[in-house]
């Protein structure tokens, strides 16, 4: 660091394994690496804002990415998922999008709200071998097969028959394979941030990831294919769910 022990004044602590990433298996099918959870989710939805540069003159909303940081200890800091951070950068987007408009304002963060739609996007357990009883038969995500809809009856998560709609509709534009997932109903359910932002701005969305192995283990994996069908599926989301979202809309 350069400088002498007395010059630091605090610090925070984090040990993290420092061996780089590989693709694996016998076909190279798989990505073994620290914290894909949630690091894999950001690639693929950072990727797909990036791929869709293109399409922006036909967008009829405004494409974002958040991506927060304490989410598995709750996001309850000051730039957490929990935190205002959302509602205020909301906020300024739609200002400066009236200011740009001529629109004088009035209700602008309510309708941008109402108009919105999130897609919550954390990894998911795969189907393991050694532990297929965790899952429902019916509803065991596999790897190589597409990105896991998340369903929970409390509402762990916040997929609905809308969002889900919304979501298979996006993936079949795009073109690619997605699985659907609910829990077992006598095992313990993790969350997300889903449910967290949605409560405090309002707005509908889903909860979906690709399946992974080890999860929170200092090595984890998944497939080099969900990641590629993970980027093409978030695209179809940021090019058709406005359209798909007023489609429906306009029918109720």
């Amino acid at each position: 660091l350069k400088c002498k022990p007395e010059d630091i004044l605090t610090f925070d602590l984090q040990l993290c394994d420092t061996q780089p990433s590989i693709i694996g298996g016998a076909c190279r099918e798989f990505i073994h690496s620290g914290r894909l959870d949630n690091l894999a989710m950001c690639y693929c939805a950072t990727e797909s804002l990036i791929e869709t540069d293109h399409s922006l003159a036909d967008e009829t909303g405004i494409r974002m990415v958040a991506l927060y940081d304490h989410e598995e200890v709750g996001s309850g800091s000051a730039y957490g998922a929990r935190s205002p951070i959302t509602i205020d950068v909301l906020r300024r987007v739609t200002r400066a999008s009236c200011e740009a408009t001529g629109d004088d304002g009035t209700d602008a963060l309510e309708r941008c709200v109402v108009n919105s739609f999130l897609v919550s996007a954390d990894m998911a357990h795969g189907i393991h071998p050694n532990f297929a009883d965790k899952h429902e038969p019916g509803h065991q995500p596999h790897m190589h097969k597409g990105m896991v809809i998340k369903t929970h009856c409390e509402m762990r998560y916040i997929t609905d028959a809308f969002s889900q709609h919304v979501f298979h509709e996006c993936g079949r534009r795009a073109g690619v394979p997605f699985q659907q997932f609910v829990v077992r109903s006598d095992c313990a359910c993790g969350s997300t941030i889903g449910p967290a932002l949605s409560v405090m701005a309002g707005v509908r969305g889903i909860d979906v990831g690709i399946p992974q192995f080890a999860m929170h283990s200092v090595r984890e994996m998944c497939a080099v294919d969900d990641v590629n069908f993970a980027v093409e599926h978030m695209t179809g989301v940021f090019e058709h769910a406005s359209t798909i979202i007023g489609e429906v809309d306009s029918k109720f």
